[in-house]
């Protein structure tokens, strides 16, 4: 578990054992089921969680239709929270569910806070992660206002190629904004 973690934070800033061992101390773990809410709108979102084991979705629920959103996945390696209930300390406004059984490992934003502060080659990190975050983000944004749909498909593809077999097929279309018979001919060229 903690190697994971560990390779996730050098392969932007080298660290002693003592100083994974320190950051480490600042998190807690956490094991979700399948099925299960990490976060559900409305609840205070006290992490920001790393993903040691899974899959999960985050989405918005349009409160007219039902109908679900989903703008990202995160699995091994990424990280997930409700951004901006965790750093306004405010309720959620997405969800975000477990798609397998989970092992994170999460942290308070003043834990945070406080290892930024004590640490430079971990705020270092943060910065670099929040930058590539930024620039995914874009990528996707730009994707879903020019692309086409199969544009979009095979980005998808080609970025997450150990997701498509993890996640519902419904899901992916939703990602992708598309419908399930969209993504079905999409599959199938």
């Amino acid at each position: 578990m903690a190697h994971l973690f560990r390779d996730h934070i050098e392969a932007v800033s080298p660290l002693t054992d003592e100083e994974f061992s320190y950051i480490l101390s600042h998190f807690v773990t956490k094991k979700t089921k399948k099925h299960s809410f990490l976060i559900q709108e409305g609840d205070p979102v006290r992490y920001e969680y790393f993903v040691i084991k899974g899959c999960l979705k985050a989405y918005l629920v349009d409160g007219n239709t039902g109908k679900e959103f989903i703008y990202y996945f995160a699995a091994e390696d990424w990280w997930i929270t409700d951004r901006e209930a965790f750093f306004k300390q405010e309720a959620a406004t997405i969800n975000i569910d477990c798609l397998e059984d989970c092992e994170l490992l999460g942290i308070t934003l003043e834990n945070r806070q406080k290892l930024c502060a004590e640490s430079r080659k971990y705020e270092h990190f943060l910065l670099v992660k929040s930058n590539m975050g930024y620039i995914s983000l874009q990528k996707r944004l730009q994707m879903m206002i020019m692309g086409s749909a199969k544009d979009r498909y095979e980005h998808f593809i080609r970025n997450y190629p150990n997701l498509y077999d993890r996640i519902p097929k419904a899901f992916i279309a939703s990602y992708l904004g598309v419908s399930r018979e969209t993504l079905s001919r999409l599959y199938k060229a």
